[in-house]
């Protein structure tokens, strides 16, 4: 199958080699030419501009999207609808937010082009491992785009969720598990490692990869981080967040539905960058004021 692909970043250019090995062809397009030339010597056509990547494909067009959220997605989307023909395929691999990609499908609707929103989870270990992929959109142009997906995926790693949005929404509801589950692993490993016994911190995580009930691909990572460096020197203790988790609570909050675990872990980043708490520093003067209790001067 012949498919155009826009963005060659540290996912995008992996999965165009993927798609490459499974012997489909793809028109590659990047805003920089160094991951244009990377993938064009792996097999990949190159293209020069996103017009001259859909001049480059035939019949019914099939356009993979691997851009940031926000307005790289809507400028390309833009650009595209000028370029297009009724029934051809844009398929958006990124982290959008699920209400955009509604947005985005009924407009393009409009103008008879499908919109198929696609979660891809698997980060850079997608090429060896392939990627799991979650999409929403009609079933026909779905289908059309069935082997691009069982390409990309290991077996039975795909999966359409329903309706535009749905892949979205499925994927955000992922990354807002996944905080969850870094932030009990962070905490689980804190108290043993300040635990009076001398537990080898990456051997543990390698034991319970065999046969526990928390085992997990975030474990081997575990491991990986630790092998040879017990007490992750050289890395701050700052953790940044991509978005996911922000609008997983905000789905909480408008369904009514309780999430601890995830706001709690989205909350534990935010207090990793901060230098300084106010919040913190007013306890203390609280405690003081009422009950003349130390305070620890700066």
């Amino acid at each position: 199958m012949k498919i155009g692909f826009i963005g060659l970043g540290k996912m995008g250019g992996k999965m165009v080699e993927r798609l490459l090995n499974q012997d489909h062809e793809v028109v590659a397009y990047n805003l920089t030419q160094k991951e244009i030339d990377d993938v064009s010597k792996k097999g990949a056509i190159p293209a020069n501009s996103v017009k001259d990547l859909v001049d480059k494909l035939e019949g019914r067009k099939l356009v993979w999207l691997m851009v940031p959220a926000g307005k790289p997605v809507d400028e390309n989307i833009d650009e595209l609808l000028t370029l297009l023909d009724q029934g051809d395929i844009i398929v958006d691999g990124g982290n959008s937010f699920w209400k955009d990609s509604i947005r985005r499908g009924k407009k393009l609707k409009e103008k008879g082009i499908y919109y198929l929103d696609c979660g891809t989870s698997g980060g850079v270990w997608g090429l060896q491992n392939g990627y799991c992929l979650m999409y929403g959109g009609e079933k026909e142009p779905c289908d059309f785009a069935e082997p691009v997906f069982k390409s990309l995926a290991p077996e039975n790693g795909y999966l359409r969720c329903g309706e535009v949005g749905s892949g979205h929404m499925v994927k955000m509801i992922h990354n807002g598990i996944e905080y969850g589950m870094m932030q009990a692993y962070a905490e689980g490993f804190e108290i043993m490692k300040n635990s009076p016994y001398n537990v080898d911190l990456e051997k543990v995580s390698r034991v319970w990869m065999q046969g526990s009930v928390v085992r997990s691909w975030l474990l081997e990572l575990i491991g990986n981080a630790l092998d040879g460096n017990e007490n992750l020197d050289g890395i701050k203790d700052y953790v940044q967040d991509s978005g996911e988790g922000r609008w997983t609570v905000e789905a909480a909050m408008e369904f009514n539905v309780p999430a601890h675990v995830i706001t709690s872990s989205l909350f534990t980043r935010f207090a990793s960058r901060q230098e300084s708490s106010f919040a913190m520093k007013l306890l203390a003067a609280m405690r003081n004021q009422f009950g003349g209790h130390e305070i620890k001067k700066d």
